[in-house]
Order: structure tokens, then sequence, then C-alpha cells
């Protein structure tokens, strides 16, 4: 509920797969942008190095032929004396043509005509933007200049009259030359950033499928569907299969725990209605009884003999369930039982002559020789060896043949088999033999829970409890202890 009520106040949700992708569009645009930056300034450095290293070679070779204006006027080719100082002298093959410009400034700072031609407004221009060209000369450095709106890199030479010559280089090309490959850049970042951004969102959706299944198992098992599990995928990512494996061992304990409560909801369910009703039946024989003496319906002593040896009964016999019901509810909340050493041959012999006692015409076979000893409760074991003879005496005709048989076998337990020559069970009893409350057919003797006593304290001693049967073969009951 916590979860939804975030969900509204926010007003959106955000998805795993989409944050991936906005994380790595992200940062690989940045890495674009930051590399980018660095190789077009790289760029830009070189080809101004470039430019500036051809004026600075111009420069140095004007001055170091130490004319004046009037000597280079008076030679023969101006075509040389251009070539000699032009910047395409030496150009590095790596620009388009760059565009020169050279103006003769006097001591004046005036820009002169040059070999009869006369000063062009782009050289004049050219002048006005250098303020001081004699400072100019003595620089070692280029500067940036603008012409006409257009960028230049500039340098002086001094010549021996005075005058000064500025020579510049327009860096159009150079920001041409730039623009050209941001463009570039930016084109394929672009495209990278789009394939980055595809193949990561097809790569989460991959990733992220198992979590997708994990949503609709929750589902369905909120819709009821206990049943369902997480799927496995093929290839699939540790951390992910990890809490794949962990839900799945989640659910199934879950489903285990809910079906375990269903189980005892029922079972106590209709555990209370068979005490109810077993305690019934006996309250209202000794009701009707007393309603009978009340209204007196017992005139003669021998109505009122019998009268008061049935209610003694049944009173006999809700007590007896009361006491197995108490027994019951002392096993299930698992005592600390009173371990000591026990001689199990014992106790079975004198069980065998309560049975002979009680039955004297039995057919009885006892295999119980020696001496077997246990750690165990002995009022306990007392009762589980008397609830399956009474469950044999009780079931099973009197002329039925009863084996017992006590022994220590090669595991390191000992086995106690009770086994009967009666009718013996159908499978489908067979199953809830150790029910509370269940007697075999529906009906007969007993209170039903001599054999969840059995159960409760064979279990209670870390035993087990077996059963051999089928319709006309006889029932065997087999109890295992630990020695």
């Amino acid at each position: 509920m916590t979860g939804l009520g975030g969900t509204a106040r926010t007003g959106r949700t955000h998805s795993l797969r989409t944050k991936l992708t906005l994380i790595n569009v992200v940062l690989l645009a940045l890495g674009i942008t930051i590399a980018t930056a660095v190789s077009l300034f790289g760029l830009r450095h070189y080809l101004l190095q470039a430019i500036d290293s051809e004026l600075t070679m111009s420069r140095d070779g004007l001055e170091r032929t130490e004319l004046t204006v009037s000597q280079i006027e008076s030679l023969s080719s101006l075509a040389t004396i251009v070539e000699n100082i032009s910047p395409r002298r030496s150009g590095t093959g790596m620009l388009p043509a760059p565009d020169s410009l050279f103006v003769l400034i006097d001591a004046e700072r005036r820009p002169i005509n040059f070999a009869g031609i006369e000063v062009t407004e782009r050289q004049r221009q050219l002048a006005w933007a250098v303020t001081d060209p004699t400072a100019l000369s003595r620089e070692a450095g280029v500067r940036d200049v603008m012409v006409d709106g257009e960028p230049y890199r500039v340098v002086g030479a001094h010549l021996s009259d005075g005058s000064t010559v500025l020579m510049s280089t327009s860096t159009k090309a150079v920001r041409e030359s730039l623009f050209l490959a941001l463009k570039f850049d930016t084109a394929i970042g672009g495209l990278l950033l789009v394939l980055l951004a595809l193949i990561t969102l097809m790569g989460a959706n991959r990733t992220l499928r198992p979590l997708g299944d994990m949503v609709e198992t929750a589902t369905a098992i909120a819709e009821g569907d206990l049943t369902r599990r997480v799927p496995g995928r093929r290839d699939p990512v540790t951390e992910i299969e990890q809490l794949r494996l962990a839900l799945n061992s989640m659910l199934q304990q879950v489903e285990s725990a809910y079906v375990t409560r269903e189980r005892s909801e029922t079972q106590l369910r209709r555990f209370v209605a068979d005490a109810s009703h077993e305690l019934r039946t006996p309250l209202s024989a000794i009701r009707g009884y007393l309603q009978l003496y009340e209204k007196g319906m017992l005139a003669e002593p021998a109505e009122r003999t019998r009268a008061l040896a049935r209610m003694t009964g049944e009173a006999d016999r809700m007590g007896r369930l009361v006491d197995e019901l108490l027994t019951l509810a002392r096993l299930d909340q698992r005592p600390v039982l009173r371990l000591r050493p026990v001689d199990l041959s014992r106790l079975v012999r004198d069980a065998a002559d309560d049975l002979r006692a009680q039955q004297p015409d039995r057919p009885l076979d006892v295999a119980a020789a020696g001496s077997v000893l246990v750690q165990a409760d002995e009022s306990g074991l007392r009762q589980v060896i008397g609830n399956l003879l009474a469950n044999i005496r009780t079931h099973t005709p009197p002329e039925a043949p009863v084996r017992v048989e006590l022994g220590r076998s090669d595991e390191g337990v000992v086995r106690l088999c009770v086994s009967d020559d009666g009718p013996g069970m159908a499978h489908e009893d067979a199953d809830r033999i150790f029910d509370r409350f269940f007697r075999a057919g529906g009906g007969g003797a007993g209170s039903g829970l001599g054999m969840s006593i059995v159960h409760a304290v064979v279990r209670s001693h870390g035993g087990e409890v077996s059963i051999r049967t089928s319709p006309g073969t006889g029932l065997a009951v087999t109890v295992t202890l630990p020695r």
C-alpha cells in the first residue's frame, strides 16, 4: 500500500529500462562532447600553428634582407619579391589556399603605395586594425584582427627605412573547416546515441525479462494461483537467477504454509465437530436417565441399578475421552520427555499378558526374548503398545491370531511390529488411520483417538509408525524407535 501511495503522490512511475537507457545515452553524449571538444581544439591549434609558422617565416625572411621600400620598388621583378614574401611559398598542403593580405606602413603609421600599386580598401582596413604597427613588429607572436568582418592572423616586419610591412592571412578557412568537423562529429555522435539507445533498450528488455516473469508470477499468486513459479531463462544473469531461485523457494514455503494452514483448519473443524459429537452422546445418555429418575419413572430398584450402571459407564467413557484429548493436546505442545533406559521387551510381555487375560481364547504369538533397551518415556511406550493391542481387541474377531515381534535392525533402530489376521482395512481408510476420531467404516467401538495417540507418542520419541494392510489380509503396524 505504501508503494501504491507513493506512486499516486508522484504522479508517475520510472521504468528501469528507461533509466538504464538514459544513463547510457547521457554518459555516451558526455564522452562524445568531451572528445569532440578536445579534437576540435587540437585541430584549431594545429591549423593556426601552421598559418602562424608561415607568417613568421615570411616576416623573418623579409627582415633578414634589410631592404627599404625604395630598394624593393627598384627591383626589376615585383613577382619575385611577392613570391619571396608570400605565405603561399611554403604551404602545408592541408588547407585550402588562404587569402593573404599585406600593406606597407610608413613611419607616420599611414598605409603607402607599393610598386606603383595604390593601397586598396582592405589594405587600409588592415592598417586601421593594427593600432601600433611598430610594436607589432617587435613582437615575436601573431595577433588576431578583424578585417571587413573577417578574422585574420597578422605579423609585422620592420624595414631599414623605418617603415613596417603588415602581413596577414585569413583564418576563415580554418573556421569553416572546424564548423564542418563539428557537423560531422555531431552527426556521427547523434547516430551513435540512437544506436546505443536501441541496443540498450533491447539488451535491457532481454536482461530484465525475468523481472517481468516475476511480476506476472506475483500477480497470479495474488489472484490465488499458489502453484505458479518464476520460469527459468537461457543464459540467465547471475544476480537475477539468484533472485529467481530465492523467490521460488519463498513461494514454495508460502504454498506449503498455506496448505498446512488449510489442512490444520480443516482438521481443527473436524476435530471440534467429532469431539462435540463424542461428548454429546454420553452426556445425552446421562441426561436422559436423570430425567427418568426425576420424573419417577425408575420405580423399581433393578431399573435404578441399571440406570446408575449406564450413567457410570457413560461417565467413564467420557472421562477416557477427555484423558485422551488431554494426552494429544500435551503431545501437540511437544513437551520435554523424561527419557530413561526402558526395557521395551518387558513392556511388550506385560501388554501381551493383559491381552491374554482379557481374551484367553485369542491366539497370541510374542517374539520379544531378551532385553531391548531404549531411551524413552515408559508411560508413553506402555500407552503405545496398549493402544495397538486394544485396537486389535476392538476391531478383530476373538479368534483372529495376533503376532507381536520386537527386535533390533542393522540400521541401529528398534522395530516393534503388531500384526493380526483380521479383516484388514480398505486403502482409503488406511490413509486416515492416524486421523483423530477416525473409525473405519464410520462406526465401531472406541473413540477413534487410539492410533492418533500412538502416532503422536512415537513422533515425540523421534520414531516412525507405518502400516501394511488390505481387505481380508489383516493389519500390521510397525513402530520404529531410535536405540
